[in-house]
C-alpha cells in the first residue's frame, strides 16, 4: 500500500492513520503545485485529479478522496471505524461534515482571500468546531479512542492553529491527546509540520 500526500494537506490524515495502524506502508510526498513527487514522477500519472490523498493498494487500484480514502482505513483498520449497525453510516456522516462544513471553508486561507473572506470563514468555521465539541462522546469525537475522524479533525485543528482561527476548549484538547500520540508526532515529523 502507498500513500501520496501532500505536507499540511488533509491527506495527513490518512498519512497519521496508517502510522498509528503499526502495517508497513509506503509514502510519497507530492509537490501540489508542480504535480511532481518527490521520486520526480508526474503524478497525474497516478490519479488524474491531481490532489491528495491517493492511496494505491497491493492489487494496483487506486483510492482518491479524503472521505473515501479514510473510510477504506476504517474498513482495513476496524479499531478506527465504528461497530455496529450504524456505525460505518455515522463515521461517513461525521467525515462529510468536516469535508463540506469545515474542511472546504479554508479555501480563503489557502487561496489568498481578502481579509474580509477570512474573517467571515473564521467564525463559519468556529461555529461548525463548535458543534464538533458539543457533540463529542468521550475523550475523542467518538468515544474513549480516536477513530478516523478524529484525524481528520485534527488536521483541520492545525489549519485553524495556523491561521488564527479559533477551536472550541473541548476540541482543541481532543487535538493535544492526539498529538501526544507517536505515531501522530512521527507523521507530523515525516511532513515538515513539526
Amino acid at each position: 500500500m502507498k500513500l501520496y500526500y501532500g505536507p499540511w494537506a488533509c491527506s495527513l490524515a490518512a498519512h497519521m492513520v496508517l502510522h498509528e495502524a503499526g502495517e508497513p506502508f509506503d509514502s510519497e510526498s507530492v509537490n501540489l503545485k508542480t504535480k511532481i513527487t518527490a521520486t520526480g514522477a508526474d503524478f497525474n500519472d497516478v490519479t488524474p485529479k491531481g490532489y491528495v490523498p491517493a492511496l494505491t493498494l497491493e492489487d494496483g487500484e487506486i483510492v482518491t478522496e479524503n472521505i473515501a480514502v479514510l473510510d477504506y482505513l476504517a474498513a482495513r483498520y476496524p479499531d478506527f471505524g465504528l461497530g455496529g449497525l450504524m456505525g460505518r453510516t455515522r463515521l461517513l456522516e461525521l467525515l462529510a461534515y468536516l469535508s463540506t462544513e469545515i474542511h472546504k471553508s479554508f479555501k480563503p486561507f489557502w487561496h489568498h482571500g481578502t481579509d474580509e473572506q477570512k474573517a467571515v470563514a473564521s467564525t463559519y468555521i468556529t461555529a461548525r468546531m463548535r458543534y464538533l465539541a458539543d457533540t463529542m462522546r468521550g475523550d475523542y469525537l467518538c468515544g474513549d479512542r480516536p477513530r478516523v475522524v478524529d484525524y481528520y479533525a485534527l488536521v483541520m485543528m492545525l489549519w485553524a492553529d495556523r491561521f488564527g482561527v479559533e477551536v472550541p476548549p473541548a476540541l482543541a484538547a481532543l487535538g493535544e491527546r492526539l498529538k501526544a500520540r507517536p505515531a501522530v508526532q512521527a507523521t507530523l515529523k515525516v511532513e515538515g509540520i513539526v
